[in-house]
């Protein structure tokens, strides 16, 4: 059996015109997922998008990136619940866990707060898309174009050492290698290797908080990183496709799930549950990591 996806759009994510939470529900139940996560985008960073990316915006977000900085709308909880609702009925045999994937969350305190209280998340996923340059905010795959590319992965680790020790309140950690995403081919192959302490930091501080490790499909998982976790502590790892279309839903999940296994984790007591390492249970956070259904 699969694992979980625990991180999954739908059209309840603003950058999701392709997202169907019904169409996600369909993939799972057709791959025999015994559960999937709807983790929808809570982005309160504002951010300078290029010209390109402005007028690749769908038409009913462009009036946001008119004028200064681009303004993520705001996740509409009402409709993303109902939703929820909906195909729990319409599918008895998934395991629907509800969710958030909070951008850049030690910047946003209150704003988070005010999210996180208003209940009813299974899976709260904590991210970095965006590391600061001076007073401003700039998104990752922008650096590439004025820094050293080991620099921009530098960076980002740096950036995301200072999010993980925080206390903002999420109980995953979603794609540790987002930046890898855009390395540029020129910088030839990327080498974790080459940022070890880096990583490595992030990793010890990620264990020492009793938050999970997510294994991003997006990207081949790094076996180097894996290991990295298991040595320093690290408690429990998650799966997490990232999809944006039900096509997506648990892309390479097979591989992912061995590597896990290789590297000392295996599947909890239930099917929804977080990884543990080997030889005793995975830490929590106050974050909500087991599910409550109606």
């Amino acid at each position: 059996m699969l694992p979980p996806d625990g991180h999954v759009h739908t059209e309840w994510s603003w950058d999701a015109d392709a997202g169907s939470m019904v169409g996600s529900c369909q993939r799972a139940v057709a791959l025999g997922l015994p559960a999937i996560a709807f983790t929808e985008h809570a982005d309160f960073t504002h951010w300078d998008l290029a010209p390109a990316e402005r007028a690749g915006l769908p038409e009913h977000l462009r009036p946001r990136a008119a004028v200064g900085p681009f303004r993520p709308p705001a996740l509409d909880l009402a409709g993303y619940r109902e939703c929820v609702d909906r195909c729990r009925s319409r599918f008895p045999q998934l395991r629907i866990l509800t969710g958030v994937e909070i951008g850049e969350p030690h910047w946003h305190p209150d704003r988070v707060r005010e999210l996180l209280g208003t209940g009813g998340f299974d899976r709260v996923l904590g991210s970095l898309h965006t590391v600061p340059v001076g007073p401003q905010l700039k998104l990752v795959n922008h650096r590439y174009a004025t820094r050293p590319a080991v620099e921009v992965v530098r960076d980002y680790l740096a950036e995301l050492l200072r999010m993980v020790e925080t206390g903002a309140g999420f109980a995953a950690l979603a794609h540790l290698d987002y930046p890898i995403r855009y390395w540029p081919a020129a910088a030839g192959p990327y080498d974790p290797g080459l940022l070890a302490e880096e990583h490595r930091a992030v990793l010890r501080a990620l264990a020492g908080s009793g938050r999970a490790l997510e294994l991003n499909t997006t990207l081949p998982p790094s076996p180097q990183v894996l290991r990295w976790w298991y040595e320093v502590g690290g408690g429990a790892v998650c799966f997490g496709s990232d999809a944006h279309e039900p096509a997506e839903v648990a892309r390479e999940f097979a591989g992912a799930a061995a590597l896990a296994q290789v590297y000392g984790f295996r599947p909890g007591r239930h099917p929804y549950d977080f990884w543990p390492r080997a030889g005793g249970p995975a830490r929590t956070t106050p974050a909500r990591t087991t599910p409550a259904r109606p």
